[in-house]
């Protein structure tokens, strides 16, 4: 059996938000309900502050936050899956993709990141 390297990606240090799992990736989520549409709103402590056009009631904005992520990263709904903050506004998601794809899509979204 092979050691596990626990190396960090060139890109990965850009977004506090994003860390290895073993599974994939995970994303931590600060969730904002109640906006007037879903989208991304920049990075806060951090973790990746998304509003969500959802009501924080009977899991609606967690619904709402997996399908929108599976969505604009094209990913397939099984890929996207919430491993804590169930009914809270922080979330850790593990998204089943590589790193290389979440940093790419944190690009676009959020391009003017340093």
């Amino acid at each position: 059996m092979l050691p596990i390297a626990h190396s960090v990606p060139a890109g990965a240090s850009r977004w506090p938000c994003l860390s290895a799992h073993v599974d994939g990736v995970l994303l931590l989520v600060a969730a904002v309900p109640n906006a007037r549409r879903t989208e991304v709103a920049g990075l806060h402590d951090g973790c990746l502050r998304v509003r969500l056009a959802a009501p924080a009631t009977e899991g609606r904005a967690n619904a709402a936050l997996l399908g929108w992520l599976a969505e604009s990263m094209g990913l397939p709904k099984r890929a996207v899956e919430l491993l804590a903050g169930d009914s809270s506004r922080r979330k850790r998601v593990l998204l089943h993709c590589t790193e290389a794809q979440v940093a790419g899509w944190l690009a676009g979204q959020l391009p003017a990141v340093e």
